[in-house]
């Protein structure tokens, strides 16, 4: 046996424990290290396309500009960085679903086979969620917020946004409104969590409804129509999340009575075969003698 290869009849307890807490780590890295590859392989491909990329997302700015005007870059490397820092960004946007299958396959094996049932459609749910907020944001939020800028630009002043300053803000609005649509994957995390009940949410409507403009007034330019357009699908939103949770609920104690019944039909089962096993050795027994 090699010399600094431990001898497995010799490991202590705490040698036992610290194999699987460095076999986890390993594998961790591992999945890490997939991410990583998958996030830079695609930032290659996008990187040549950088700068077209850089203007799709400008188009709804672009458009609501005063004809004759347009972006500016104040820094020395802005013109090059940006695309840059784009680029790198869609790349993890577009990864993110390999992203949290390499999560997801690190911590399914711990996980019971009823919770697995649940926590991967919850996985999938939310990434599409977000996705579909990024995209409301770019079609619906975007036009908005940029024709109330250019309509309320005082007289004598070019409106000319920093290309830098533009990316900062739109990644800022995707990922709050990416957020904001994972309402009811937070709402049915809160009510299997035992945090809350689905009747308690369904109280509380009048107040979700008014946090949810709250929400919007603080997203969206002061005007009544664009807050409308947020509060409202994250009203709708709560509404799904209230429905599928207490959908999942009433799974959740369906599977728990056919539980319950199947081990008492497994004591009846067994109370019979002892009484069967009884019955039988009490009639191998010979007659009592008279």
């Amino acid at each position: 046996m090699s010399a600094d290869r431990p001898d497995p009849d010799k490991l202590t307890p705490e040698a036992d424990q610290e194999q699987p807490f460095l076999a986890h780590l390993i594998e961790l890295r591992d999945r890490l290290l997939r991410a990583v590859v998958v996030v830079l392989v695609i930032f290659l491909g996008l990187f040549s396309f950088a700068n077209d990329i850089y203007h799709v997302l400008a188009a709804p700015l672009l458009a609501k500009l005063p004809e004759g005007q347009s972006m500016i870059a104040t820094g020395v490397i802005s013109p090059f960085l940006t695309p840059f820092k784009l680029a790198l960004v869609a790349s993890i946007f577009l990864a993110m679903p390999f992203i949290l299958y390499q999560i997801w396959a690190f911590i399914a094996p711990g996980l019971y086979k009823h919770e697995k049932r649940i926590a991967f459609p919850l996985l999938v749910s939310s990434v599409i969620l977000f996705y579909l907020g990024m995209v409301f944001a770019y079609y619906v939020v975007f036009p908005l917020v940029f024709g109330f800028m250019a309509t309320t630009t005082p007289e004598g002043v070019a409106l000319t946004p920093d290309i830098s300053q533009y990316l900062d803000f739109a990644l800022k609005l995707f990922f709050a409104f990416g957020i904001a649509f994972e309402v009811p994957i937070a709402t049915i995390l809160l009510v299997l969590a035992g945090v809350t009940t689905p009747e308690s949410l369904t109280a509380k409507r009048p107040y979700i409804i008014v946090a949810a403009f709250v929400v919007g007034m603080l997203l969206t330019p002061p005007d009544i129509i664009s807050q409308t357009l947020l509060a409202v699908p994250m009203w709708l939103l709560f509404e799904i999340g209230v429905f599928f949770s207490r959908a999942l609920l009433r799974r959740r104690e369906q599977d728990a009575a056919e539980r319950e019944l199947t081990e008492a039909e497994m004591e009846d089962e067994l109370d019979r075969a002892i009484a069967e096993e009884e019955r039988l050795k009490g009639a191998d027994k010979p007659g009592k003698a008279e």
